[in-house]
């Protein structure tokens, strides 16, 4: 570069050399403000406590028993994210199914205590079958309504987030998928033999739900599966692991003893996604979650074969637990992390006819309800079980309101359904969302019984049951539609950030 001649320094005026100065400082200012109010992402993780005491009741399976023992400890794990302009939180619970009154009630005190809107609250249960149960007949959030448990429940749930909250940190962000089909198995089966399709009702179903393993009567599945595990990985800026949120479409394993209280394989996918990324006994501690996706029709056996050894109590659990750590943990190497993305979520109520029964229902299970009286002592069987069921939807409203929630992180959408969810209704928003990734956390907000589509519902079996699935046959398309506007309406909100 030449130097200004000495001769011509006269010819620059004062006035100019100050002005270039000037604009100079203010350039230097600028991009210092910038980078002083550039927002910055933040991410904490906190569990909280929700084990029942013993002698509550165990639901998961045709009849409730009393909790005698706590084979692991039941957890509310709570992820809190912050773009800087907007906070929203995840929570996982370990139950089969947790009402909306006690999920309203726990959204209501995380408000009031750290001002996230409800909206911008997902809290949804695991459903494992081996923990004690949430439910009740609540129509308000005035705590005297609530039982014991109920009330615990949404106190620590509100607990975990406003700890999840304290934690908060500047954080990175990924996520990523990988796909597991071992364990997924659709469980409602064509079969040749009518004698495996008879229903509660009187009727013959076209399909079996678990029919015989290995069995020469079988014929197809009824549905497919969903082998994707998507996750969610935050870390602090200098790569210390933080949480990680993974959604798998399968029911629980089960294989505990009767009478124990156990998270299931939720509650070892926790421990083991933490061992493999090296986060024990760090401080604060790292969380892992494992959200239960669209499984309302998928469970871990294979249909086709004899079952292949026995497994000791627990031992299947933690193989499959072990065995979608070990996919994330692979996937998790090649993850991209984000120093910033936005976050946005959007919540509605969507209103849906409840099923009712047909006047040859109510004359059947009438009949069924008086010769049981005769003979209280012996143990029930499904046919009165689903009286009772009856006898309760006559007294229930015609119409319900159901919450419908969507997130979006980035080019991630989450979507929340509150029911036991088919896969195809997954994979159908994987397909049609307009995300470049998607899951969804079903039992999420509430618990309304199954949802199976219209087709499944023509088919029959267990999971379309009145008394198993209360709402309108149609409703798994409205709720589908009501989702892929919610997250149309997400990605351009996100789209202006």
């Amino acid at each position: 570069m030449h130097a200004i001649p000495a001769t011509w320094a006269f010819r620059i005026p004062a006035a100019v050399i100050l002005l270039a100065f000037s604009c100079y400082l203010q350039t230097g200012n600028s991009r210092v403000l910038a980078e002083e109010t550039k927002p910055v992402f933040r991410a904490g993780a906190a569990t909280s406590n929700i084990t029942p005491p013993l002698g509550e009741l165990i639901v998961g399976g045709w009849q409730p028993i009393p909790a005698t023992n706590i084979h692991d400890e039941l957890h509310a794990r709570c992820l809190v994210l912050d773009d800087g302009n907007v906070k929203l939180a995840i929570v996982l619970c370990d139950n089969v199914g947790i009402p909306r009154e006690v999920f309203d009630l726990a959204k209501q005190k995380i408000e009031a205590a750290t001002g996230i809107p409800a909206s911008h609250l997902l809290l949804a249960a695991t459903h494992t079958h081996s923990a004690t149960t949430a439910r009740g007949p609540l129509k308000t959030l005035a705590e005297t309504d609530f039982t014991d448990y109920q009330r615990f429940l949404a106190h620590r749930i509100s607990d975990g987030v406003r700890r999840a909250l304290a934690q908060l940190e500047p954080a990175r962000i990924g996520w990523g998928k990988i796909d597991e089909p071992s364990e997924v198995f659709n469980r409602r089966w064509f079969v040749t033999d009518t004698s495996l399709l008879a229903n509660p009702f009187g009727g013959i179903d076209r399909v079996r739900m678990n029919p015989p393993r290995g069995s020469s009567r079988l014929d197809r599945p009824a549905g497919p599966v969903d082998p994707e595990i998507s996750f969610v990985s935050v870390q602090s800026l200098e790569g210390r692991p933080i949480a990680l949120l993974a959604n798998y479409s399968l029911h629980y394993v089960g294989g505990v003893r009767s009478g124990d209280v156990s998270a299931d394989y939720f509650g070892y996918f926790a421990k083991f996604i933490g061992d493999k990324l090296g986060a024990t006994d760090q401080s604060p501690p790292f969380v892992g979650i494992l959200s239960n996706g669209t499984s309302g029709d998928v469970n871990n056996i294979n249909f086709r074969e004899q079952s292949p050894r026995k497994y000791e109590r627990y031992e299947k659990m933690q193989e499959v637990a072990e065995k979608v750590a070990s996919r994330v943990f692979e996937a998790h190497q090649q993850l991209t992390f984000h120093d910033w993305v936005p976050l946005a979520a959007q919540h509605m109520d969507l209103t849906l006819k409840t099923r009712q029964p047909t006047p040859a229902m109510v004359d059947h299970f009438a009949k069924i309800t008086a010769s049981s009286e005769s003979n209280s002592s012996r143990r029930r069987s499904r046919e009165e079980i689903y009286a009772e069921r009856i006898g309760k939807i006559q007294q229930a409203p015609e119409e319900v309101s159901i919450p419908l929630q969507v997130i979006g992180i980035g080019d991630l959408g989450i979507s929340a359904i509150p029911f036991e969810t088919f896969a195809e209704t997954g994979l159908e928003l994987k397909d049609r969302s307009p995300f470049k990734d998607t899951f969804t956390i079903e039992l999420a907000n509430g618990s309304y019984g199954y949802l199976p589509t219209p087709e499944q519902h023509r088919l029959g079996g267990y999971e379309t049951w009145l008394g198993t699935s209360y709402v309108e046959e149609n409703a798994s398309r409205k709720i589908v539609e009501s989702l892929l506007e919610m997250f149309r309406s997400l990605q351009q909100d996100n789209g202006r950030k």
